[in-house]
This record gives structure tokens, C-alpha cells and sequence, in this order.
């Protein structure tokens, strides 16, 4: 993608939804990181089906010990992999509580610290919860980066890299959003939507498809 491309190519995504909000429903920073930990490898709407049963009974990592590795087990067990997770968030509230006082850290090193937290955890983390400008490289975002031209790279870890260098700083925040609603909805893996593409303009990607 063309350096001059890169403005109006966010300033598009931007007009068009202004504010953009994870999918993942949660209403402290705890809740964000235990659904962000729980949606690896599993769809926003699943988890959010889950949380919505686990939440009302244990939103806190204290909440969440009291109900035991069985108890939390059994309000997840929809979730894929949710053996491992459960096991994960247990041990990761553990630590929350023996270390931190039972608050979510602010730093990239102690969240990735945390059982089942890795480095883009520790992004959305960072940046929904705190507003930090990071970049959460999920397969979308890797896709969109590659395809779009934007950010190539061959890991996530080097696409995130360039995104950090060229996103501009206006838009640094909210980016990931944009970035993920895009290949959610419009730049899908199979079948690009070029044809409905309020950027396809500024896009790499060719041959556009047409319907």
C-alpha cells in the first residue's frame, strides 16, 4: 500500500464507525482479560455465551478461586479447549490475587506473565482496557495487513511491527478494531468482499473480486 494511501484509508474505516468497540462483552478490565483469555481459538459470540453464565456468578479473580477448577469448568465447557482454559484462568487468578492485589496490571511484562496471556492478549488488554496505541494481531489482522498491503510480514509479530510504524497516530488506538471488523466481516479469508470495500480503493489486493 502506497504511503499516501495509508490516511485515507483509516480516515474511511474511521468515518464509518467512529467509535469502534470490541465484540467480547465485558464490563471491568478483569472480565476483558478472562473473555480475551477464554476467545483463543473460539469465536467472540461463543465466549460471550459463556460469560454470559459465568459473570453474574464470578467476575472477580477471588470470585472465580471460590468457584473452583470444577465450577468454572462446567460455566465454560462450550468454549473449545476449555479444559486448558479453565486451568489457565484458575492459575492466572491466583497470581492476580497473590501479586497484585487482585487487580489487572498495566504492564506489558506482568500481563504476559499470566498463564494463557500472551503477547496479543496483552494488547487487547493494554489497549481496550487502557487505551494504549497497541496493535492485538489475530489471524484477521495478520490477513488484512498481508492482503491489503498495508503491513506485510510473515509472522504476527512483524505484521504488528510495521502496523506500529505505519498507522498514523490519529487513528493508533482504535486501529485493531477497524482492522479486525474488516477482515471479520468484509475481507474474509475464502472470498474477499472487494465489491462491498469502502477501502478497496487504496487496497493491493488483486484482482478485486466482483461479487
Amino acid at each position: 500500500m502506497k504511503r499516501e494511501y495509508i490516511e485515507p484509508f483509516f480516515a474511511t474505516l474511521a468515518a464509518a464507525n467512529p467509535h469502534p468497540q470490541s465484540e467480547l462483552e465485558y464490563t471491568t478490565v478483569f472480565e476483558l482479560l478472562a473473555a480475551v483469555l477464554l476467545s483463543a481459538q473460539a469465536t467472540d459470540v461463543g465466549v460471550n455465551k459463556a460469560t454470559r453464565k459465568l459473570f453474574p456468578v464470578a467476575n472477580t479473580p477471588q470470585a472465580i478461586l471460590a468457584l473452583g477448577l470444577e465450577g468454572l469448568e462446567a460455566h465454560i465447557k462450550t468454549i473449545g479447549l476449555f479444559r486448558s482454559k479453565a486451568k489457565h484462568l484458575m492459575e492466572t487468578c491466583r497470581i492476580l490475587v497473590e501479586r497484585h492485589g487482585g487487580e489487572v496490571p498495566r504492564s506489558r511484562e506482568a500481563l504476559e506473565a499470566l498463564p494463557g496471556v500472551g503477547r496479543k492478549t496483552a494488547n487487547v488488554v493494554l489497549n481496550v482496557a487502557f487505551g494504549e496505541p497497541t496493535m492485538a494481531v489475530d489471524t484477521h489482522i495478520f490477513r488484512v495487513g498481508n492482503r491489503t498491503g498495508l503491513a506485510p510480514g510473515k509472522t504476527p509479530l512483524a505484521v504488528e511491527l510495521q502496523l506500529m510504524k505505519r498507522v498514523p497516530a490519529a487513528y493508533a488506538v482504535d486501529s485493531h478494531h477497524w482492522l479486525i471488523l474488516l477482515g471479520r466481516y468484509v475481507c474474509l479469508a475464502r472470498k474477499p468482499q472487494c465489491h462491498r470495500c469502502s477501502v478497496a480503493a487504496y487496497c493491493d489486493f488483486k484482482p478485486k473480486t466482483t461479487g
